[in-house]
Protein backbone atom coordinates (compact mmCIF):
# COMPACT_ATOMS: atom_id res chain seq x y z
CA UNK A 1 0.00 0.00 0.00
CA UNK A 2 1.21 3.24 -0.28
CA UNK A 3 3.06 5.49 1.61
CA UNK A 4 0.21 7.56 1.50
CA UNK A 5 -1.46 5.39 3.40
CA UNK A 6 1.05 4.27 6.07
CA UNK A 7 1.22 7.91 7.74
CA UNK A 8 0.48 8.42 11.21
CA UNK A 9 -2.97 9.51 11.97
CA UNK A 10 -4.38 11.65 14.74
CA UNK A 11 -4.64 9.78 17.47
CA UNK A 12 -7.46 11.32 18.86
CA UNK A 13 -9.58 10.53 15.74
CA UNK A 14 -8.34 7.12 15.20
CA UNK A 15 -9.77 6.36 18.77
CA UNK A 16 -12.99 7.80 18.30
CA UNK A 17 -13.33 5.64 14.99
CA UNK A 18 -12.59 2.63 16.56
CA UNK A 19 -15.18 3.36 19.55
CA UNK A 20 -17.96 4.35 17.15
CA UNK A 21 -16.94 0.73 14.62
CA UNK A 22 -17.59 -0.98 18.21
CA UNK A 23 -20.63 0.42 18.58
CA UNK A 24 -21.58 0.18 15.01
CA UNK A 25 -24.70 -2.13 14.60
CA UNK A 26 -24.42 -2.91 11.42
CA UNK A 27 -20.74 -3.60 11.10
CA UNK A 28 -21.64 -7.63 10.46
CA UNK A 29 -23.13 -6.63 7.05
CA UNK A 30 -19.65 -5.89 5.74
CA UNK A 31 -18.81 -9.71 5.64
CA UNK A 32 -21.51 -9.75 3.21
CA UNK A 33 -19.44 -7.93 0.50
CA UNK A 34 -16.81 -9.09 -1.83
CA UNK A 35 -14.07 -6.30 -0.56
CA UNK A 36 -10.32 -5.54 -0.09
CA UNK A 37 -8.03 -3.22 1.48
CA UNK A 38 -8.94 -0.56 -0.70
CA UNK A 39 -11.25 2.46 0.75
CA UNK A 40 -14.55 2.44 -1.65
CA UNK A 41 -16.01 5.58 -1.77
CA UNK A 42 -18.34 6.03 -4.73
CA UNK A 43 -21.14 3.14 -3.74
CA UNK A 44 -22.81 6.21 -4.74
CA UNK A 45 -21.88 4.96 -8.51
CA UNK A 46 -21.67 1.26 -8.47
CA UNK A 47 -22.09 -0.65 -5.15
CA UNK A 48 -20.08 -3.26 -4.12
CA UNK A 49 -20.70 -7.26 -4.98
CA UNK A 50 -22.60 -8.85 -2.31
CA UNK A 51 -20.70 -12.17 -1.44
CA UNK A 52 -23.43 -14.47 -2.67
CA UNK A 53 -24.34 -13.09 -5.83
CA UNK A 54 -22.12 -15.47 -7.78
CA UNK A 55 -23.33 -18.56 -7.08
CA UNK A 56 -26.46 -17.09 -7.79
CA UNK A 57 -25.79 -16.08 -11.10
CA UNK A 58 -23.90 -19.31 -11.89
CA UNK A 59 -27.40 -21.28 -10.65
CA UNK A 60 -29.10 -18.99 -13.02
CA UNK A 61 -27.36 -19.84 -16.23
CA UNK A 62 -26.13 -23.17 -15.29
CA UNK A 63 -29.49 -25.02 -14.07
CA UNK A 64 -32.08 -22.02 -14.93
CA UNK A 65 -31.07 -21.23 -18.20
CA UNK A 66 -28.73 -23.87 -19.13
CA UNK A 67 -31.24 -26.67 -17.96
CA UNK A 68 -34.64 -25.38 -17.67
CA UNK A 69 -34.17 -23.20 -21.09
CA UNK A 70 -37.55 -21.72 -21.66
CA UNK A 71 -39.13 -23.47 -18.92
CA UNK A 72 -37.47 -21.07 -16.51
CA UNK A 73 -39.86 -18.31 -17.79
CA UNK A 74 -42.56 -20.42 -15.29
CA UNK A 75 -40.29 -22.80 -13.46
CA UNK A 76 -38.19 -20.55 -12.08
CA UNK A 77 -40.56 -17.41 -11.90
CA UNK A 78 -39.08 -15.93 -14.68
CA UNK A 79 -42.22 -13.97 -15.62
CA UNK A 80 -43.01 -12.27 -12.39
CA UNK A 81 -39.54 -10.95 -11.53
CA UNK A 82 -40.00 -7.01 -12.44
CA UNK A 83 -43.09 -7.04 -9.84
CA UNK A 84 -41.24 -9.34 -7.37
CA UNK A 85 -38.60 -8.17 -7.05
CA UNK A 86 -40.32 -4.45 -7.05
CA UNK A 87 -42.34 -5.77 -3.88
CA UNK A 88 -38.34 -6.22 -2.54
CA UNK A 89 -37.73 -2.98 -2.99
CA UNK A 90 -40.68 -1.24 -1.74
CA UNK A 91 -39.90 -1.53 2.13
CA UNK A 92 -36.85 0.19 1.25
CA UNK A 93 -38.65 3.92 -0.75
CA UNK A 94 -41.32 3.46 2.06
CA UNK A 95 -44.26 1.81 -0.67
CA UNK A 96 -46.95 -0.77 0.24
CA UNK A 97 -46.43 -3.77 -2.62
CA UNK A 98 -47.74 -3.51 -6.04
CA UNK A 99 -46.77 -0.44 -6.79
CA UNK A 100 -43.24 -1.22 -7.77
CA UNK A 101 -42.13 -2.56 -11.35
CA UNK A 102 -38.47 -3.42 -12.12
CA UNK A 103 -36.95 -2.83 -15.89
CA UNK A 104 -35.28 -1.01 -18.50
CA UNK A 105 -32.92 2.01 -17.22
CA UNK A 106 -33.60 5.11 -15.32
CA UNK A 107 -33.72 7.27 -18.57
CA UNK A 108 -36.63 5.16 -19.91
CA UNK A 109 -38.50 4.49 -16.89
CA UNK A 110 -38.21 8.72 -16.35
CA UNK A 111 -39.51 9.00 -20.16
CA UNK A 112 -42.50 6.70 -19.26
CA UNK A 113 -42.93 8.54 -15.73
CA UNK A 114 -42.50 12.21 -17.45
CA UNK A 115 -44.51 12.08 -20.37
CA UNK A 116 -47.83 9.59 -18.27
CA UNK A 117 -47.25 12.64 -15.63
CA UNK A 118 -48.32 14.84 -18.57
CA UNK A 119 -50.98 13.15 -19.95
CA UNK A 120 -52.77 13.04 -16.46
CA UNK A 121 -52.12 16.50 -15.52
CA UNK A 122 -54.13 17.02 -19.02
CA UNK A 123 -56.66 14.44 -18.18
CA UNK A 124 -57.40 16.49 -15.15
CA UNK A 125 -57.75 19.87 -16.74
CA UNK A 126 -60.69 22.14 -15.69
CA UNK A 127 -62.96 23.03 -18.61
CA UNK A 128 -62.46 26.69 -19.61
CA UNK A 129 -58.73 26.93 -17.55
CA UNK A 130 -55.26 27.61 -19.61
CA UNK A 131 -53.24 24.60 -21.17
CA UNK A 132 -51.30 22.37 -18.88
CA UNK A 133 -48.45 23.21 -21.52
CA UNK A 134 -45.41 23.78 -19.10
CA UNK A 135 -42.49 21.08 -17.31
CA UNK A 136 -40.64 22.15 -14.75
CA UNK A 137 -37.33 19.99 -14.42
CA UNK A 138 -34.49 20.51 -11.46
CA UNK A 139 -32.26 23.06 -12.86
CA UNK A 140 -29.21 20.93 -11.54
CA UNK A 141 -30.52 17.59 -12.93
CA UNK A 142 -28.44 14.91 -13.86
CA UNK A 143 -27.81 15.24 -17.74
CA UNK A 144 -29.67 12.38 -19.06
CA UNK A 145 -32.95 13.49 -17.03
CA UNK A 146 -32.60 16.71 -18.48
CA UNK A 147 -32.14 15.75 -21.89
CA UNK A 148 -34.81 13.20 -21.61
CA UNK A 149 -37.33 15.90 -20.10
CA UNK A 150 -36.33 18.17 -23.02
CA UNK A 151 -37.06 15.01 -25.58
CA UNK A 152 -40.75 14.67 -23.72
CA UNK A 153 -41.29 18.15 -23.84
CA UNK A 154 -41.03 18.45 -27.57
CA UNK A 155 -43.39 15.42 -28.28
CA UNK A 156 -45.84 17.11 -26.13
CA UNK A 157 -46.16 20.44 -27.11
CA UNK A 158 -44.94 21.72 -23.58
CA UNK A 159 -42.42 24.35 -22.38
CA UNK A 160 -38.99 23.13 -20.54
CA UNK A 161 -38.20 25.57 -17.59
CA UNK A 162 -35.16 24.93 -15.46
CA UNK A 163 -35.73 25.78 -11.90
CA UNK A 164 -33.82 25.58 -8.53
CA UNK A 165 -35.80 23.41 -6.35
CA UNK A 166 -36.29 25.50 -4.08
CA UNK A 167 -38.07 28.00 -6.22
CA UNK A 168 -40.69 25.34 -7.70
CA UNK A 169 -43.25 26.15 -5.23
CA UNK A 170 -42.77 29.64 -6.71
CA UNK A 171 -42.64 28.79 -10.42
CA UNK A 172 -45.97 26.51 -10.25
CA UNK A 173 -48.93 28.14 -12.03
CA UNK A 174 -51.75 26.55 -13.88
CA UNK A 175 -50.06 26.06 -17.38
CA UNK A 176 -47.29 23.38 -14.99
CA UNK A 177 -48.09 19.93 -15.93
CA UNK A 178 -45.39 18.08 -14.64
CA UNK A 179 -41.97 18.87 -12.06
CA UNK A 180 -38.99 16.39 -12.43
CA UNK A 181 -36.80 16.51 -9.20
CA UNK A 182 -33.57 14.84 -8.15
CA UNK A 183 -34.33 13.64 -4.16
CA UNK A 184 -30.40 13.77 -3.60
CA UNK A 185 -28.49 16.78 -5.38
CA UNK A 186 -25.66 14.08 -7.79
CA UNK A 187 -22.82 16.75 -7.43
CA UNK A 188 -23.16 18.48 -4.25
CA UNK A 189 -25.35 15.51 -2.35
CA UNK A 190 -27.76 18.14 -1.14
CA UNK A 191 -30.96 16.17 0.11
CA UNK A 192 -34.03 18.15 -1.14
CA UNK A 193 -37.62 18.51 0.78
CA UNK A 194 -39.69 15.93 -0.95
CA UNK A 195 -42.90 16.11 1.17
CA UNK A 196 -43.36 19.74 0.71
CA UNK A 197 -42.35 19.78 -2.84
CA UNK A 198 -44.98 17.52 -3.52
CA UNK A 199 -46.97 18.52 -2.04
CA UNK A 200 -46.91 22.00 -3.49
CA UNK A 201 -46.81 20.60 -7.14
CA UNK A 202 -49.89 18.58 -6.44
CA UNK A 203 -52.09 21.71 -4.89
CA UNK A 204 -51.28 23.24 -8.15
CA UNK A 205 -53.09 20.58 -10.27
CA UNK A 206 -49.34 19.26 -11.60
CA UNK A 207 -47.25 16.02 -10.71
CA UNK A 208 -44.20 15.55 -9.61
CA UNK A 209 -41.55 12.96 -10.74
CA UNK A 210 -38.66 11.85 -7.98
CA UNK A 211 -35.78 11.04 -9.13
CA UNK A 212 -34.67 8.78 -6.19
CA UNK A 213 -31.51 7.25 -7.87
CA UNK A 214 -28.94 8.68 -5.39
CA UNK A 215 -31.41 7.66 -1.89
CA UNK A 216 -33.14 4.79 -2.80
CA UNK A 217 -31.02 2.71 0.12
CA UNK A 218 -29.73 5.59 1.74
CA UNK A 219 -32.37 7.09 3.48
CA UNK A 220 -35.90 7.11 4.01
CA UNK A 221 -37.72 7.98 1.44
CA UNK A 222 -41.27 7.60 2.46
CA UNK A 223 -43.50 7.71 -0.96
CA UNK A 224 -46.58 6.45 0.19
CA UNK A 225 -46.39 8.57 3.74
CA UNK A 226 -45.63 11.88 1.37
CA UNK A 227 -48.42 11.23 -1.67
CA UNK A 228 -45.68 11.08 -4.18
CA UNK A 229 -47.35 10.10 -7.72
CA UNK A 230 -44.40 8.89 -9.61
CA UNK A 231 -40.61 8.10 -8.87
CA UNK A 232 -37.70 6.22 -10.57
CA UNK A 233 -34.34 4.98 -9.48
CA UNK A 234 -31.75 3.00 -10.32
CA UNK A 235 -30.52 -0.30 -8.66
CA UNK A 236 -27.14 -0.29 -8.93
CA UNK A 237 -25.46 2.25 -6.46
CA UNK A 238 -26.42 1.91 -2.91
CA UNK A 239 -28.96 -0.86 -3.66
CA UNK A 240 -25.55 -2.82 -5.14
CA UNK A 241 -27.28 -4.31 -7.93
CA UNK A 242 -24.66 -4.50 -10.17
CA UNK A 243 -23.19 -2.49 -13.24
CA UNK A 244 -26.45 -1.88 -15.33
CA UNK A 245 -29.18 -3.33 -13.34
CA UNK A 246 -32.46 -2.78 -14.22
CA UNK A 247 -33.57 0.54 -13.03
CA UNK A 248 -37.39 0.69 -11.11
CA UNK A 249 -40.86 2.72 -11.98
CA UNK A 250 -43.37 3.43 -8.57
CA UNK A 251 -46.68 4.50 -10.19
CA UNK A 252 -48.71 5.51 -6.81
CA UNK A 253 -52.06 2.28 -6.41
CA UNK A 254 -54.55 5.28 -7.07
CA UNK A 255 -53.26 6.30 -10.51
CA UNK A 256 -52.43 3.23 -11.54
CA UNK A 257 -55.36 2.72 -13.51
CA UNK A 258 -54.41 6.24 -15.49
CA UNK A 259 -51.09 5.49 -15.98
CA UNK A 260 -50.77 5.91 -19.58
CA UNK A 261 -47.02 4.44 -20.82
CA UNK A 262 -45.86 6.23 -23.89
CA UNK A 263 -43.66 3.18 -24.75
CA UNK A 264 -46.91 0.22 -24.46
CA UNK A 265 -44.68 -2.74 -24.91
CA UNK A 266 -46.58 -6.63 -25.07
CA UNK A 267 -45.30 -7.24 -21.73
CA UNK A 268 -47.60 -4.18 -20.03
CA UNK A 269 -50.47 -5.61 -22.11
CA UNK A 270 -53.63 -7.10 -20.33
CA UNK A 271 -53.27 -10.10 -22.31
CA UNK A 272 -49.66 -10.60 -22.73
CA UNK A 273 -49.55 -13.91 -25.21
CA UNK A 274 -52.68 -12.81 -26.63
CA UNK A 275 -50.88 -11.34 -29.58
CA UNK A 276 -53.95 -8.76 -30.28
CA UNK A 277 -53.37 -6.05 -32.55
CA UNK A 278 -55.19 -3.71 -30.50
CA UNK A 279 -53.21 -2.35 -27.24
CA UNK A 280 -55.19 -3.00 -23.67
CA UNK A 281 -53.13 -1.98 -20.88
CA UNK A 282 -52.70 -4.36 -18.01
CA UNK A 283 -53.80 -3.69 -14.21
CA UNK A 284 -51.78 -2.50 -11.52
CA UNK A 285 -47.97 -1.78 -11.42
CA UNK A 286 -47.24 -4.15 -14.98
CA UNK A 287 -48.18 -1.19 -16.83
CA UNK A 288 -44.81 0.05 -15.86
CA UNK A 289 -42.62 -3.12 -18.39
CA UNK A 290 -42.73 -3.05 -21.89
CA UNK A 291 -40.55 -5.18 -23.39
CA UNK A 292 -39.10 -8.76 -22.05
CA UNK A 293 -36.95 -8.24 -19.31
CA UNK A 294 -33.39 -8.85 -18.82
CA UNK A 295 -33.32 -12.00 -16.83
CA UNK A 296 -29.55 -12.27 -15.81
CA UNK A 297 -29.14 -8.45 -14.49
CA UNK A 298 -32.51 -8.91 -12.87
CA UNK A 299 -31.67 -11.90 -10.76
CA UNK A 300 -28.80 -10.42 -10.11
CA UNK A 301 -30.34 -7.76 -8.63
CA UNK A 302 -32.94 -10.08 -6.50
CA UNK A 303 -29.94 -11.61 -4.89
CA UNK A 304 -28.67 -8.43 -3.95
CA UNK A 305 -31.03 -7.17 -2.09
CA UNK A 306 -30.47 -10.43 0.37
CA UNK A 307 -28.12 -8.13 2.24
CA UNK A 308 -30.86 -5.89 3.43
CA UNK A 309 -32.51 -8.83 5.15
CA UNK A 310 -33.14 -7.58 8.52
CA UNK A 311 -32.05 -3.91 7.99
CA UNK A 312 -33.82 -1.28 8.41
CA UNK A 313 -33.29 2.25 6.45
CA UNK A 314 -33.60 4.34 9.55
CA UNK A 315 -30.82 2.67 10.91
CA UNK A 316 -28.65 3.13 7.69
CA UNK A 317 -29.68 6.47 7.95
CA UNK A 318 -28.37 7.18 10.99
CA UNK A 319 -25.36 5.91 10.53
CA UNK A 320 -24.81 7.39 7.15
CA UNK A 321 -24.90 10.92 8.73
CA UNK A 322 -22.39 9.58 11.41
CA UNK A 323 -20.09 8.39 8.95
CA UNK A 324 -20.25 11.55 6.72
CA UNK A 325 -20.07 13.79 10.20
CA UNK A 326 -16.91 12.10 10.86
CA UNK A 327 -15.60 11.97 7.47
CA UNK A 328 -15.73 15.91 7.57
CA UNK A 329 -14.24 16.36 11.13
CA UNK A 330 -11.11 14.26 9.60
CA UNK A 331 -10.92 16.42 6.32
CA UNK A 332 -11.36 19.75 8.94
CA UNK A 333 -7.97 18.12 10.42
CA UNK A 334 -6.06 16.29 8.00
CA UNK A 335 -6.66 18.91 4.84
CA UNK A 336 -4.49 22.17 4.53
CA UNK A 337 -6.58 25.12 5.35
CA UNK A 338 -8.41 26.51 2.24
CA UNK A 339 -7.34 23.44 0.18
CA UNK A 340 -11.29 22.35 -0.60
CA UNK A 341 -14.40 23.59 0.41
CA UNK A 342 -17.36 21.44 1.39
CA UNK A 343 -20.24 22.22 -0.82
CA UNK A 344 -22.69 19.10 0.88
CA UNK A 345 -24.85 21.36 3.16
CA UNK A 346 -24.05 20.26 6.97
CA UNK A 347 -27.09 20.38 8.44
CA UNK A 348 -28.42 16.68 8.46
CA UNK A 349 -31.64 17.43 6.50
CA UNK A 350 -30.61 18.77 3.48
CA UNK A 351 -27.47 16.09 3.23
CA UNK A 352 -27.99 12.66 1.30
CA UNK A 353 -25.53 10.19 1.83
CA UNK A 354 -22.29 11.76 0.21
CA UNK A 355 -19.48 14.72 1.08
CA UNK A 356 -18.46 16.55 -2.49
CA UNK A 357 -15.79 19.05 -1.96
CA UNK A 358 -14.37 21.90 -4.10
CA UNK A 359 -11.14 21.50 -5.10
CA UNK A 360 -9.23 23.87 -8.18
CA UNK A 361 -7.42 20.54 -9.35
CA UNK A 362 -9.72 18.05 -8.34
CA UNK A 363 -9.12 15.96 -11.27
CA UNK A 364 -5.52 15.01 -10.87
CA UNK A 365 -6.26 14.81 -7.05
CA UNK A 366 -8.70 12.42 -7.70
CA UNK A 367 -6.19 10.02 -9.54
CA UNK A 368 -3.98 10.28 -6.77
CA UNK A 369 -6.42 9.61 -4.08
CA UNK A 370 -7.37 6.14 -6.23
CA UNK A 371 -3.63 5.42 -6.75
CA UNK A 372 -3.36 5.43 -2.94
CA UNK A 373 -6.16 3.09 -2.49
CA UNK A 374 -8.83 5.62 -2.02
CA UNK A 375 -11.61 5.37 -4.40
CA UNK A 376 -14.07 8.55 -4.62
CA UNK A 377 -15.00 9.89 -8.38
CA UNK A 378 -14.77 12.91 -9.62
CA UNK A 379 -17.50 15.52 -10.96
CA UNK A 380 -16.69 18.45 -13.83
CA UNK A 381 -15.01 21.05 -13.48
CA UNK A 382 -14.01 21.00 -9.49
CA UNK A 383 -15.57 18.77 -7.98
CA UNK A 384 -14.44 15.39 -5.38
CA UNK A 385 -17.04 13.32 -4.93
CA UNK A 386 -17.30 10.84 -2.01
CA UNK A 387 -20.38 8.16 -1.82
CA UNK A 388 -21.13 6.98 2.11
CA UNK A 389 -22.86 2.87 2.19
CA UNK A 390 -23.01 2.26 5.63
CA UNK A 391 -24.01 -1.71 4.64
CA UNK A 392 -19.93 -1.89 4.48
CA UNK A 393 -18.35 1.15 4.99
CA UNK A 394 -16.25 1.34 8.18
CA UNK A 395 -15.88 4.29 10.43
CA UNK A 396 -11.76 3.78 10.23
CA UNK A 397 -12.22 3.38 6.58
CA UNK A 398 -13.33 7.12 6.89
CA UNK A 399 -10.94 8.36 9.16
CA UNK A 400 -8.29 6.92 6.48
CA UNK A 401 -9.23 8.31 3.52
CA UNK A 402 -9.18 11.87 4.97
CA UNK A 403 -5.69 11.28 6.45
CA UNK A 404 -4.90 9.72 3.11
CA UNK A 405 -6.56 12.95 0.99
CA UNK A 406 -4.82 15.42 4.02
CA UNK A 407 -1.31 13.62 2.31
CA UNK A 408 -2.53 14.43 -0.92
CA UNK A 409 -3.03 18.12 -1.06
CA UNK A 410 -0.55 18.77 1.16
CA UNK A 411 1.78 17.32 -1.32
CA UNK A 412 3.89 14.71 0.44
Amino acid sequence: MSELCESAGDPGLLRRAEKLDAADELRALRDRFVLDDVVYLDGNSLGALPAHVPDRLADVVRREWGELRIRSWQESGWWTAPERIGDRIAPLVGAAPGQIVVGDSTSVDVFKALVAAVRMARQEQQRGSGPRDEILVDAATFPTDGYIAGSVARMTGCTLRPVVPEEVPGALSGRTAAVLLNHVDYRTGRLHDLPSLTAAVHEAGAYAVWDLCHSAGALPVGLDEHGVALAVGCTYKFLNGGPGAPAFLYVRRALQDRFDSPLPGWNSHAEPFGMRDTYVPARGAVRGRVGTPDILSMLALEAALDVWDGVSVEAVRAKSLMLTDFFLDCVAAYVPTGRVECVTPRAHEERGSQVALRCPDAGPVMERLIAAGVVGDFRHPDVLRFGFTPLYLRFADVERAARVLGRVLAGT
